[in-house]
């Protein structure tokens, strides 16, 4: 599908809950949220319907999110049958995760049809990852890691949010994993949503304090459309370096995404306060889909005048 400024959009993102096992600091409210009814949130089926509705109308890419996806029941039967629409011009079918619960479930999504997945890890330092997610175990997610590898869901990247005064001093540690490990880390920069819309400036760090904290890295090709992240590599490592810079450098002219949140509405720009409600269209996905492409804008306006902040935490969006 080819947007109104002439953009492929050929990826959706399928949040599939806002529930999650962490309540990191920037993605959910300290007290936690109360749990839909069944009536609030997607029904497996229609997440279904949404994904074969998309593939006709040349999705080619689906991520699948939360929340923390992996809390859904019934989300490897979901994948099983999204899955299938490999066989109808689906490329790639992925999650983004925390990790936790990896372990106990690689090898079935990989079964079940996964291509790949997405970890999410702001820090390496057990206290540290506690503080951020209030309470998590960063072994649970190094555990996930190291099952993710074994069932061979790749290409493996890791996701951490670049935060001032919190993980700044361990830029150095995430880029020296790629020497050894086949994975992509990749530094996304904050950005003021939900909880984080009312941070203080200094925590908003720009994706080039990377290069400047490891100026051996080397840039890679560009791969152009629908890339999100500049790659980058050190001297004959084996993993990747992804910078993702949505606020100091933005990548609008390449974005072919939209988003669909677990209570069914799609988000044509994540910073955007924009949505269409499902609700309003019955059993006409396809036509749901059409208008939110459609309706996607020419970019956002973050550092723009007149910037309404998002009222959404990232839980209730899907990322």
């Amino acid at each position: 599908m080819i947007d109104s400024f002439g953009r492929d959009i050929n990826y959706l993102r399928l949040s599939v809950t806002d529930l999650c096992n962490l309540k990191c600091t920037y993605c959910m409210p300290e007290k936690g949220i109360a749990k839909k009814g069944r009536k609030e949130i997607l029904r497996l089926e229609t997440i279904e319907g949404i994904a074969r509705s998309a593939v006709k109308l040349g999705i080619r890419k689906i991520r699948l999110t939360g929340g923390e996806p992996l809390v859904r029941n019934g989300i490897i039967e979901v994948i099983r049958n999204i899955a299938q629409l490999k066989n109808q011009g689906l490329k790639d079918l992925g999650l983004t995760t925390n990790g936790i619960l990896l372990k106990d479930c690689a090898d079935q999504l990989k079964m079940a049809g996964l291509t790949r997945v997405n970890i999410s890890i702001d820090s390496l330092d057990s206290r540290k990852y506690a503080k951020i997610t209030r309470g998590g175990n960063v072994s649970d997610v190094f555990a996930g890691i190291q099952a993710a590898k074994e069932a061979k869901l790749w290409p493996l990247k890791l996701n951490v949010v670049l935060i001032g005064g919190f993980n700044d001093n361990e830029i150095e540690e995430f880029v020296g994993m790629t020497m050894e490990e086949d994975i992509e880390v990749r530094f996304i920069e904050l950005m003021p949503l939900g909880e984080a819309s009312i941070w203080d400036q200094e925590n908003f760090l720009a994706s080039t304090e990377i290069l400047k904290r490891v100026p051996r890295l080397i840039p890679l090709p560009f791969k152009g459309h629908g890339s999100v992240a500049r790659l980058y590599k050190l001297p004959n490592s084996k993993g990747k370096v992804g910078i993702i810079s949505p606020l100091s450098s933005h990548f609008c002219n390449y974005c072919n995404r939209i988003r669909i949140t677990p209570d069914g509405k799609l988000k044509p720009c994540l910073h955007s306060n924009v949505e269409l409600d499902i609700q309003n269209y019955g059993e006409n996905l396809e036509q749901f889909l059409y208008d939110g492409i459609k309706a996607k804008p020419f970019r956002h306006c973050i550092q723009g005048d007149g910037y309404v902040p998002i009222l959404r935490n990232m839980n209730e969006i899907g990322g």
